[in-house]
Formats: C-alpha cells, structure tokens, sequence
C-alpha cells in the first residue's frame, strides 16, 4: 500500500504543479477535448469540480487527464490490493525426519491447508550433528511426504541437499 503512495507523490503532478506551455486534455470518459495551456486545462478541470492530472510527461504535448483524484488514487490502491491478493506465497514447513507420526502428520495437515489455499510450500527437513549420517532416513522421510501430498501437489523442485538440509518445494496441482 505505502508503495502505491510513494509513486504517486513522486510521479503524478496534479493542478497546480503542471506547468507546460501546451497539454493535451481528455476528459473522464477518456475523449481527447483538445490542446490547451495548463491554465486553461486547470480552469476546465476546476468548473467541472475535478483536478488535472498528468498522466504521461514525455508525450509531445504532455497528456493531461480531468480526473476526480481522490476517487483515482482509491482506484489505484485498489488495483495493487487485488495484485497482492492473487500472488502466491511460499511457505517452509521444517521437519526432522526422526520426528513422531502425530508431528509429522501436523506438518502434513498444515502443509495441505497451504496448497489448498493456493501457496507453494517449501518442505525442509533438517539434519543435526551425526543425523548427516543417516541422509537415506530423510530421503525416506521427503518420499513419504510426497507420496502423502501426491493428490493435491505436485514437485516443483525435487528434494536436494543444501548443506546439512533436504528441501523440495511442492506447488498446487491445476484443477
């Protein structure tokens, strides 16, 4: 949100701060009304009751729209809201794989709650001291959970060692 504000205080010239010798004005509906000075285009943006904003600068002349601006920047913060809401995240479950089946099947019930909301998930198991010795045992473990979450995900990123951790990442199948 703190992003959408800080390109339009640095980026969007409004009323008075546009000052051009000639702008192309268009009105709400988006119909080009002609090629003005910025004084005109705010004294036709100030009768209908709105603000003149620049849309594009480097334009030759430079586009200005007429514009209710409270009622754009709301608009605008919307648009990036719904852009946020539609990434996915990726999120880490950690595992040992000497853990107990009432852990490990927590990490698995929070594991399908994700790929059902939509998100990646990243499963790690980590290896401690002398379990390093024991890499098969995870590799086990890795296979057991890919087989359990086999009907809602599928590898995104098959299980490799990154020091002294096994991770693979699991993304949502396709309906």
């Amino acid at each position: 949100m703190h992003l959408v504000f800080l390109l339009m205080k640095f980026q969007m010239k409004l009323n008075e701060s546009i000052r051009y010798a000639s702008i192309l004005v268009i009105d709400e509906s988006g119909n080009p009304l002609g090629v003005f000075t910025s004084e005109q285009g705010r004294q036709l943006a100030a009768k209908k009751g709105l603000d003149l904003l620049l849309i594009n600068p480097n334009a030759d002349p430079p586009v200005c729209k007429i514009v209710n601006y409270g009622k754009y920047k709301f608009e605008l913060e919307k648009k990036a809201k719904a852009k946020r809401k539609n990434q996915s995240q990726l999120k880490e479950i950690q595992m040992s794989y000497n853990m107990e089946e009432h852990d490990y099947q927590v990490r698995l019930s929070q594991a399908c709650k994700f790929l059902k909301a939509g998100d990646k998930v990243k499963v790690t198991l980590m290896l401690k001291g002398r379990e390093m010795q024991h890499l098969e045992l995870a590799q086990n473990k890795m296979a057991q959970f890919q087989a359990d979450v086999s009907s809602l995900a599928q590898l995104a990123k098959p299980p490799s060692q990154e020091g002294r951790n096994l991770s693979a990442i699991f993304v949502p199948k396709k309906s």
